[in-house]
């Protein structure tokens, strides 16, 4: 998650992890028991971002209870170990310390966030430790490592899809206000590229410092550029101040924003203002049942009595524990870490039923699903 700059990941640093990623092989080849299979997920349950944290949770946790009634996967029971980071990045880096030195500890899931992914990735890489489905759209979650499974789309590929909408209903000027981190700039490149492609010229740019302290600013001199519409790659404070500040000036002026910006919490805080926002999602609507994998969703969520509102996050939590459930499967009864990296990479055009993952090569997402919605005025999300 784009809210703090993430730390310095020195390339020496992480190509050294790759080199010596295969030094931790015989241990990555050992047989993980008939026991329950151990899954470890460091991820922000509380602190400032604690609410998507808790609905990723939420939605895997709900997939592994239903997986575990069934008998678990190949007769044996997913075990999900949680430890709260808080959204800070030295607890973070301390729990999956204390994972990677676990000897019973099979995979890391669904860790979050982009400060607390780059601080971890060289040692986990170095490991050789599955790293499943880390929750960041950034690019350096995506490093050439076979033992890092992404599946979300990444920032560059939600900004690109923005564009490729706004040219097609006949955009021509185009304003981006994106925040002055490495989030933003990868929304930003993705976007300038993007708009490159699509013969978008002349767009008109500004950043936004993570305090949101210069919003206002920034909404006035997008305004004084007069753009048909602005893409925002913004999140949390400054997204909350900068909308505010736009919505003021030039009420009716289109917003396209990515879904990072979408939390239950930001939607709220907006209010009023944040009616009819597009924003671009990486997983099917949560409400739409007719698409199969939604309707197994809120099954599943309906069975562990969850008493949050099912939300993109949740659903993107259960698909990810999905996934990993069929990884595990294929597999086999013996599986050992080197075996699900196997089964991992062989899976092609796994389809879930209105969303599929295709892992190609890695550095590279296992998903392109992206859709537009909109916000209502209720602050529910519409396609």
């Amino acid at each position: 998650m784009p809210a703090h700059t993430p730390p310095f990941v020195s390339r020496r640093r992480l190509l050294g992890a790759l080199t010596l990623a295969p030094l931790a092989a015989p241990w990555a080849a050992r047989a993980q028991g008939s026991g329950a299979l151990r899954v470890c997920q460091s991820i922000a349950l509380s602190g400032p971002l604690g609410d998507l944290g808790q609905a990723m949770h939420q939605g895997a946790k709900a997939c592994f209870a239903g997986i575990n009634a069934r008998g678990g996967i190949n007769g044996r029971p997913i075990e999900l170990v949680t430890q709260d980071d808080g959204y800070d990045v030295k607890r973070a880096v301390a729990n999956v310390d204390g994972f990677i030195a676990d000897k019973d500890t099979f995979a890391l899931f669904n860790c979050m966030g982009t400060p607390m992914i780059g601080a971890m990735l060289p040692k986990v890489v170095e490991s050789g430790i599955p790293f499943f489905a880390p929750f960041s759209g950034a690019l350096l979650a995506r490093p050439k490592a076979r033992n890092v499974l992404n599946i979300r789309a990444s920032y560059p590929d939600e900004a690109e899809q923005l564009v490729q909408h706004l040219a097609t209903i006949g955009i021509k000027h185009i304003a981006v206000a994106y925040q002055n981190n490495s989030f933003g700039k990868e929304v930003y490149e993705g976007a300038r590229i993007a708009m490159g492609k699509y013969r978008i010229s002349g767009a008109t740019a500004v950043t936004v410092e993570n305090n949101g302290s210069d919003a206002t600013a920034a909404a006035a001199r997008l305004v004084a550029a007069e753009p048909e519409a602005v893409l925002v790659g913004l999140a949390g404070k400054p997204a909350v101040d900068f909308i505010k500040a736009i919505r003021q000036q030039r009420r009716g002026l289109p917003l396209y924003a990515l879904s990072v910006m979408g939390s239950a919490a930001t939607i709220k805080t907006l209010g009023d203002d944040a009616t009819g926002i597009a924003l671009s999602q990486v997983v099917p609507l949560p409400s739409n049942t007719v698409v199969p994998v939604v309707r197994e969703f809120q099954q599943a969520w309906k069975a562990a009595g969850v008493t949050l509102e099912p939300s993109h996050l949740a659903l993107e939590g259960y698909i990810n524990a999905r996934v990993f459930a069929e990884a595990v499967r294929r597999a086999g009864r013996t599986v050992t870490r080197a075996s699900f990296i196997d089964a991992a990479w062989n899976m092609k055009h796994f389809d879930l039923g209105g969303f599929e993952a295709n892992f190609t090569e890695p550095g590279r997402s296992a998903s392109r699903f992206i859709e537009l919605t909109m916000v209502a005025r209720d602050g529910r999300f519409l396609r």
